[in-house]
């Protein structure tokens, strides 16, 4: 089966920015788990967490946020936000307070630790304000490219050094510019709406496909004009963002573990609860359903202004699929997880337009080959096209998996070993902090065997 198949391609090579040694109790280990159920929630959604501190503390009033994902990365940004000028509180558990401020320059660097999307939409934010503010990163985030949002915000007539984190940024007087972006890039994009708040004339950006869509469904939120027309993306100057209560609902790449989890462990029967649904998030979803997964999808109304449901999946036979580049922004982050997925299925899996991956928290294209490969899998990545040839029931497992310090290999990882034939052991295992604090301890409510 082939979906919107168009071939693309690049270099079988092991993953880049590798943090430092990890410690054994880093490590964790997951057991074949029959019979996984449950009725979960899951944490809120990462992109519409950062974006709201960010938003919260540029408008004007306090900002109520409820169900914000307290994971590493997002409690990051709110640091960040805080030490720009506006007041950051926590009332409870994801429930947090933003009083806007006018941005000034901070004390000390602005650590964004290792996410890519404090780091990408701090800059842009920080940009249109007349500060100096200088960015670091952990080793993986100190490699990944700025590039891309740098040479824009320079033509809007901010001032930054270099392409890497370090970076100092001198912003002010920005004026509007028109920018292509190369690839669909949900954080460029988002980076460039954040700094046209405060430039004269706003900005306009064109995408070669639709990226997610939470900046510009919360930029109208707050008050502010986002027209949004077959990848073209245009704000208006003089845009004025006004506080408001934002909901945020469940991550749909969280709940992607649990679910695939599901669909590949014999007996299996879980369902996640209030899991957002916006279609440029739902790749993943379109693509399970595809290989035959047994996905029942329950609309429940909206939150945040996005569409939710909640989601069950049910163990069953998958088959291999063709997906074409066109997804790809769609489920750029469930790649793992899908492969892990199509190393279960009859047939082969060959996924294309995966060049993002080579620039997240490492080499995640390789390190999807590597850690397959380790678990007895057959996967070969060509340029930006990922083949994995399925087993058609579980693999033989057995591997001891390096997920780089990348949070989402990692939690792919210990899926396939709770339905694989041997235990399988992640190293890192403490990055999935970053994004899902508590994903063990949730997978063993639902009978999954990690220790």
């Amino acid at each position: 089966m082939v979906l919107n198949q168009k071939p693309v391609t690049f270099d079988d090579h092991s993953p880049s920015s590798d943090p430092a040694p990890t410690k054994e109790e880093d490590r964790l280990e997951a057991i074949a788990s029959p019979n996984l159920d449950g009725d979960i929630a899951i944490p809120g959604d990462k992109s519409m967490s950062h974006r709201a501190l960010i938003l919260g503390g540029l408008a004007t009033g306090t900002t109520v946020i409820h169900g914000l994902l307290e994971s590493e990365d997002v409690l990051r940004t709110a640091e960040a936000v805080r030490a720009f000028g506006p007041a950051v509180e926590r009332l409870g558990e994801g429930h947090w307070t933003v009083t806007g401020a006018r941005w000034e320059s901070p004390a000390a660097p602005i650590d964004c630790g290792n996410s890519g999307t404090a780091a990408r939409l701090l800059i842009g934010a920080a940009a249109g304000f007349a500060l100096q503010a200088s960015f670091v990163g952990d080793g993986s985030l100190s490699q990944r490219p700025m590039a891309r949002i740098l040479e824009p915000l320079r033509r809007m007539g901010a001032m930054a050094d270099g392409d890497f984190l370090p970076v100092t940024v001198r912003g002010g007087h920005l004026k509007r510019i028109h920018h292509v972006n190369a690839s669909a890039s949900a954080q460029v994009k988002s980076a460039l709406l954040l700094a046209g708040i405060q430039a004269e004339g706003g900005v306009e950006i064109i995408e070669p496909a639709a990226s997610r869509d939470h900046s510009e469904n919360m930029l109208r939120a707050f008050g502010c004009d986002v027209q949004s027309s077959r990848g073209r993306i245009n704000l208006d100057g003089g845009c004025r963002l006004t506080a408001t209560s934002v909901d945020i609902p469940g991550d749909p790449s969280s709940a992607a573990f649990p679910l695939v989890a599901a669909l590949i462990s014999p007996g299996s029967n879980v369902c996640v609860r209030s899991v957002m649904i916006n279609p440029l998030r739902a790749g993943l979803f379109d693509t399970l359903r595809a290989m035959g997964a047994r996905l029942d999808v329950a609309p429940r109304g909206q939150k945040g202004g996005e569409a939710l449901a909640d989601i069950t999946a049910a163990y069953g036979r998958l088959q291999g699929v063709e997906v074409s580049a066109e997804r790809a922004p769609s489920m750029i982050d469930e790649y793992p997880v899908l492969a892990v997925a199509a190393a279960f299925a009859s047939g082969r899996t060959i996924l294309h337009g995966l060049a993002e991956l080579r620039v997240k928290e490492c080499d995640r294209l390789a390190a999807i080959v590597q850690g397959l490969r380790a678990c007895g899998v057959d996967a070969t990545a060509e340029e930006d096209t990922l083949v994995i040839v399925g087993a058609d029931g579980p693999p033989p497992g057995g591997g001891s998996v390096e997920a780089h310090g990348d949070h989402r290999i990692a939690m792919s990882f210990l899926v396939f070993g709770l339905a694989s034939r041997a235990p399988v052991t992640v190293d890192s295992a403490a990055s999935i902090a970053t994004s899902f604090p508590g994903f063990a301890e949730l997978m063993r409510t639902i009978g999954g065997r990690i220790a």
